[in-house]
């Protein structure tokens, strides 16, 4: 009997979903990973896709991927290798092999391994299983033709019955970790409100694939369970990094008492946030579509001095071309958050792949002396906190903030508490008071911060211009006085400076460690793996990792020069040890650099640094 079979417990698992741009992968693993983190799972994602718009069908240059990884407890990173591999047709399994355990299990729908499949995914026989000398258990079922099967009385045509074959790789992965299918159906129902009868097709077809798995038991030993363990009892959804930033920037707005104002022009992968933004007018949001990068971060400026939280969202092509109102909004000393998704370059370089290369573009990629904050978000679920405090800093300082995330964290997912608002900080900008009505000018600052007061424009008695030619201090009039311009380059760099952000946390053995590995932004999950596995094997190993580069800790210093070894492990040429060497007197590191587009790999990692 079918309800016998044995149930495994485990710690933690990792799925990876592969097959062809339109077979609907990054929907496969999105269900499955909303299922996960619905029960309480802890969760990270890593969809791998390619740039191409549509490339051939069954093309090896055409695999797209999604992995997910689930624990009982705390997991940090999508994982190296993959426990259970779905590769929906030939050219996936050629592609995607090299991601599975050897102790994996692959599952295949063996109607996409015809003669023209294989010729496509360049095999030389026809049993790619033995070809790749595959010896993991493979369950190899004919999905294309049960879901046709499935739907035969539907009414849809071949082409639209098809696209329903990724709910059935869907339906028997749940099987095979016991996930109920009504969390699924109901995200399912959601997805295709407008679209019902193709919603309930695709739940007939995930129900198919579970019953497939449960009446079958395929060459499958046992199916598996993993139980949350330490989850803090709350409302919990499973967050990309884009739409998490998106929602930072609507808290910040709301806990500030402003609107919301997104000018943005569509890049990868940047664009998400546009689209998120976009649906919550209800709550105050402009966005704007602009016709170029250059418009959408004017636009913002503009916005900016009309009394708005302004925020442009792009990559890193993107902030080549904001560049220059970047710098107008410097001069000009308004609040405004740019937000960059880092992906890799140059030019147009890997538009769908992730680089952490934009660093030192966002620290100096302007003319003249120009300081602005930098903020790195460190994961999907902390690209709402980085969202919320690039936005505090940048209303508290009048200034411009540069929120660094990358390709890996806005694509990528994890389980995310919904936080209360009233938890957060309040933000409180520097408002001009009626009893200033008389004495003020445009550049009078706060003698302690050093930030210049804001006069919302139509404030009665406040009337001023602002521009991008030098001011002087006193009047605010145009200036091209030396000392003068000495003066206010002193004055906006000083402001910067004064901006208190969070000592930089050491974890692991921060009081006797031999080495120190350090990072920032996105890579945080893969070097607290890689430190909890050296630790594991007995050696002395701790983390400092960075999510506020510019200014940089107070304790930074002190930290970096604690330990005998430090490495910096970044995802570019070494530009964040560059920067750290300009900033620390004495500072010399090892270094681990990767620009692979690819996330790190953990036991690579582990490899180098035990190396060092």
């Amino acid at each position: 009997m079918a309800n016998d079979m044995m149930v495994k417990e485990l710690e933690q698992v990792v799925v990876r979903f592969s097959g062809d741009s339109g077979d609907g992968m990054q929907l496969a693993g999105n269900i499955f990973s909303t299922v996960s983190a619905t029960v309480g799972n802890d969760i990270s994602t890593f969809p791998d896709y390619p740039a191409d718009i549509r490339a051939p069908q069954g093309s090896l240059t055409g695999v797209s991927g999604f992995q997910v990884h689930i624990g009982a407890d705390k997991v940090y990173t999508p994982g190296d290798k993959c426990d259970v591999l779905v590769a929906m047709n030939a050219a996936a399994l050629k592609t995607q092999y090299k991601f599975a355990k050897s102790t994996a299990c692959i599952i295949i729908d063996t109607n996409a391994f015809e003669k023209s499949d294989l010729e496509k995914a360049a095999f030389k026989t026809d049993n790619p299983i033995e070809e790749m000398g595959i010896k993991q258990d493979v369950i190899a079922a004919p999905i294309s033709q049960m879901v046709k099967d499935c739907l035969a009385d539907s009414g849809m045509d071949n082409k639209s019955m098809l696209k329903c074959r990724n709910m059935f790789a869907v339906g028997l992965v749940c099987w095979l970790f016991n996930r109920d299918l009504k969390i699924a159906e109901d995200f399912i129902r959601e997805k295709f409100a407008k679209k019902p009868e193709i919603a309930e097709a695709n739940i007939k077809v995930i129900r198919a694939g579970y019953d497939y798995g449960h009446n079958t038991h395929s060459s499958v030993a046992h199916t598996y369970r993993i139980e949350s363990k330490s989850t803090t009892p709350g409302r919990y959804m499973d967050i990309t990094g884009n739409k998490a930033t998106a929602y930072g920037f609507i808290a910040a707005a709301e806990k500030a008492g402003l609107k919301l104002y997104l000018g943005s022009y569509p890049i990868t992968p940047a664009t998400d946030v546009l689209h998120e933004l976009s649906k919550h007018k209800s709550l105050g949001v402009m966005t704007v579509q602009c016709e170029d990068e250059i418009a959408g971060c004017a636009s913002a400026v503009g916005a900016s001095f009309a009394g708005a939280l302004a925020v442009t969202s792009t990559s890193g092509p993107g902030i080549c071309l904001k560049s220059e109102a970047m710098n107008l909004a410097v001069i000009m000393e308004l609040p405004l958050v740019v937000l960059d998704v880092q992906r890799g370059g140059p030019a147009t370089g890997l538009p769908t792949k992730s680089e952490q290369t934009d660093l030192l573009q966002v620290l100096f990629g302007r003319n003249g002396e120009s300081p602005l904050p930098v903020i790195a978000a460190t994961s999907p679920t902390d690209c709402f906190e980085a969202a919320y405090a690039a936005s505090k800093i940048a209303l508290e300082h009048m200034t411009p903030v540069v929120l660094l995330t990358d390709a890996f964290v806005a694509n990528g997912s994890a389980a995310w508490k919904l936080p209360k608002l009233a938890d957060y900080p309040a933000i409180c900008p520097p408002y001009v008071t009626p009893e200033m009505k008389e004495t003020w000018t445009p550049y009078q600052r706060n003698e302690e911060t050093g930030v210049r007061y804001w006069a919302v424009p139509g404030t009665e008695g406040f009337t001023h211009v602002l521009g991008g030619l030098e001011k002087d201090n006193l009047t605010g009039a145009i200036s091209t006085d030396p000392e003068n311009h000495d003066l206010m380059t002193h004055l906006r760099a000083e402001k910067i400076a004064k901006i208190e952000v969070p000592d930089v946390e050491v974890e692991g053995d921060k009081e006797d460690a031999d080495l120190l590995i350090v990072g920032f932004g996105g890579t945080y999950g893969h070097l607290h793996a890689a430190m909890d596995e050296m630790r594991a094997a007995g050696k002395k190993v701790a983390l400092a990792h960075f999510k506020f580069i510019n200014p940089l800790p107070k304790n930074t210093a002190e930290v970096l020069k604690r330990y005998k070894k430090v490495v910096v492990a970044e995802q570019n040429m070494g530009q964040f040890a560059s920067y750290l060497r300009m900033k620390v007197d004495g500072f010399v590191p090892a270094q681990f650099n990767q620009v692979k587009g690819q996330p790190f790999v953990v036991s690579e990692l582990v490899e180098a640094f035990s190396n060092l």
